[in-house]
C-alpha cells in the first residue's frame, strides 16, 4: 500500500483563527461571492501531514456548520463596512454644520487684519467668433478662483472637502467682474456648472463656467492684412486694492491656457496670449484689474478670392481697349463703361463686412488706385476719339474742289443718259463707244486721264494712335510696379509682442 495523504476536517476553531485578521475577511467576502456555496459539500480540504496519518472527509453536519459560521462573519463584515460609511457622513455633516455656525458671508475673509488675496486662472475652452462690425469676440472658460478663509478651516480625515454650488452660496466669494464684457452667461444646464473646494487649512478652489461677450477694440488701418489684441479685463466691482487684490495663480504660460483645436476662428489665426496686471483709479478708489489680452491675425485668403483678384482683373480688361482699333467706338465704349462700373460695385461690397469707420483701409486704398487705372483708361480712349479725323484721309487738296468735281460729273452723266434714252433709235446696234446706261455711272481710268480729270481718291483708315501705343506700354508698369510696393509694403508688416505665450 502506497502512502495516504491525511484529511483534516474544518472545525469551529480551525475557522476562527482563521478569520482573524483583517485581509483573511476580505478573501472570504470575496470567495462567498463568488463560488456557489451549494458545491461546497463535495470538496475536502487537503492538508500536508505526516506520512501514516488517518484520512477524514467531512461529515454533512460539520459542512452546514461551517456554512453558517461563514454566512455570519460574512454579515457582520458588512455591516461593518456600512457603519464606516455611515459614520464618515455624519462625520462630514457635522464638520459642515460647524463651519457655517455663526459664518457670515457678508463679510470677507481677514476683514479688519489682512487684504484678501485672491488668484485666479483660465481655461479657454472655446474662442471665437471674432465680429468685426461689432467689434467683439466670445469666449467660452474655466474661471477658476482661489483663496484662503480662516473661518472655514476643519479637521477630519480628508483634508479636502469637494463641495458644489450649494455650499457656495452660503459663504463668502470674490464680487468678480468682467470690465469690458457686453454680456456674460453662467452655464446652469443641467446644474449650475460650479466646482467648490475646501483645504483643512481654510483654502478654497471655486471654479465656474462662463461665456463671455467681451469687446475688442480694432485698428483697422492695415485691413485685410491686420494684427489685433482682444483683451480680457476683470477685477473687483466693490472692493478697493486696500481690501482685495488679485494676482495670477502660476506664471503667465499657466495662467491662460487655451485649449488645443478649441479656436472657432474663420478669418484669424489665433497667435497666443499675454496676461498682466494693471490698477485704475476711479472717484470710488483703486482697484485692481486682472488682463489677458489674445493677438490675432486676419486670414487673407477670403479676400484674395473675393475682392483683390475681380479687381486686378477688372484693370487688365479695361487695358484689352487699347489694343482695339481707334474707329472701334461702340466697343471701346462698352469696355471703358462696365469695367467703371463693376469697380464700384466691387468698392460697396468690400465695405458691407466692415465697421462704418472714417478712415481708409488697405483695400480701400487697393481699390480707389484700381478705380483710377479704370477711369484713365475711359478717359485715354476720349483723348483718342477726341483727335481721330473723321472721313477719308486727306491728300492734301482742297476738300470743297474735290466735292465739285464729283458733283458735276455725276451731274454730266445723268445728262447723257437721258440723251441716249431719247433718240435710241437712231443710234445705230453696233455702235459699242456709246456708254450704255448701265456703264453711265462707270468713268474710264483711261479716258479720264485724256481728258484730263483726276481719278477718284482711295479709301484709307487712320493709322494707330500713338497715344494707345503710349499707354499698352505705361499702363501695365506702372499697375504692375504698384502691386510689388503695395504687397511688399503690407505683407512684410509683422507686429512685435512682448512676452507673448504661443498657442498651441
Amino acid at each position: 500500500m502506497g502512502t495516504a495523504r491525511s484529511f483534516v476536517p474544518v472545525t469551529g476553531l480551525h475557522l476562527d483563527s482563521l478569520l482573524q485578521t483583517e485581509e483573511t475577511g476580505e478573501f472570504v467576502l470575496t470567495f462567498l461571492r463568488t463560488v456557489d456555496v451549494s458545491s461546497c459539500s463535495r470538496y475536502f480540504l487537503l492538508l500536508r501531514g505526516s506520512e501514516g496519518a488517518e484520512a477524514a472527509m467531512w461529515s454533512k453536519e460539520s459542512t452546514s456548520s461551517l456554512l453558517i459560521r461563514l454566512l455570519v462573519l460574512t454579515a457582520l463584515w458588512e455591516g461593518r463596512s456600512v457603519n464606516a460609511v455611515s459614520e464618515n457622513i455624519t462625520l462630514f455633516t457635522r464638520i459642515l454644520d460647524r463651519l457655517l455656525d455663526g459664518y457670515d458671508n457678508r463679510l470677507r475673509p481677514g476683514l479688519g487684519d489682512r487684504v484678501t488675496e485672491v488668484k485666479t486662472n483660465i481655461f479657454v475652452t472655446s474662442f471665437g467668433p471674432v465680429s468685426d462690425t461689432d467689434m467683439e469676440y466670445t469666449i467660452d472658460v474655466f474661471f477658476r478662483q482661489s483663496w484662503r478663509d480662516e473661518r472655514l478651516t476643519f479637521h477630519g480625515p480628508m483634508n479636502i472637502l469637494p463641495l458644489n454650488n450649494l455650499m457656495a452660496s452660503k459663504i463668502w466669494t470674490p464680487d468678480t467682474f468682467f470690465h469690458n464684457g457686453k454680456k456674460s452667461v453662467a452655464h446652469n444646464m443641467t446644474m449650475p456648472n460650479k466646482l467648490l473646494r475646501i483645504k483643512d487649512d481654510g483654502t478654497l478652489l471655486y471654479t465656474m463656467r462662463l461665456t463671455v461677450h467681451a469687446e475688442c477694440p480694432m485698428h483697422l488701418e492695415d485691413f485685410p492684412m491686420d494684427f489685433h489684441s482682444c483683451p480680457l479685463k476683470f477685477g473687483s466691482y466693490a472692493y478697493t486694492t486696500s481690501e482685495v487684490t488679485y494676482a495670477w495663480t502660476r506664471n503667465a504660460s499657466d495662467s491662460v491656457v487655451v485649449e488645443e483645436e478649441s479656436s472657432r476662428l474663420n478669418q484669424y489665426d489665433l497667435l497666443g496670449q499675454t496676461v498682466g496686471q494693471e490698477r485704475i483709479k476711479s472717484s470710488t478708489g483703486e482697484y485692481t484689474v486682472m488682463t489677458a489680452h489674445f493677438h490675432l491675425k486676419r486670414k487673407i485668403g477670403y479676400f484674395v478670392i473675393q475682392t483683390y483678384l475681380p479687381c486686378i482683373m477688372t484693370v487688365i480688361l479695361s487695358q484689352v481697349s487699347f489694343w482695339l482699333n481707334r474707329e472701334s467706338v461702340p466697343a471701346r465704349t462698352v469696355f471703358g463703361v462696365t469695367t467703371v462700373l463693376t469697380m464700384t460695385t466691387l468698392s460697396i461690397s468690400a465695405r458691407n463686412s466692415l465697421p462704418k469707420v472714417a478712415y481708409a483701409t488697405a483695400m480701400d486704398w487697393f481699390i480707389a488706385v484700381c478705380y483710377a487705372f479704370v477711369f484713365s483708361a475711359l478717359i485715354e480712349f476720349a483723348t483718342v476719339n477726341y483727335f481721330t479725323k473723321r472721313g477719308w484721309a486727306w491728300d492734301g487738296k482742297s476738300v470743297v474742289s474735290e466735292k465739285k468735281k464729283e458733283r458735276a460729273s455725276v451731274m454730266k452723266n445723268n445728262a447723257y443718259a437721258v440723251a441716249v434714252a431719247n433718240y435710241a433709235p437712231n443710234i445705230s446696234k453696233d455702235s459699242s463707244s456709246l456708254p450704255t446706261i448701265a456703264k453711265g455711272g462707270v468713268v474710264d481710268p483711261s479716258k479720264a486721264k485724256a481728258d484730263g480729270k483726276a481719278p477718284e481718291a482711295k479709301k484709307t483708315f487712320n493709322s494707330v494712335s500713338k497715344i494707345d501705343r503710349l499707354s499698352r506700354i505705361m499702363f501695365p508698369v506702372l499697375f504692375g510696379t504698384f502691386n510689388l510696393v503695395y504687397w511688399a509694403t503690407y505683407l512684410n508688416r509683422e507686429p512685435v509682442i512682448k512676452d507673448m505665450v504661443p498657442s498651441n
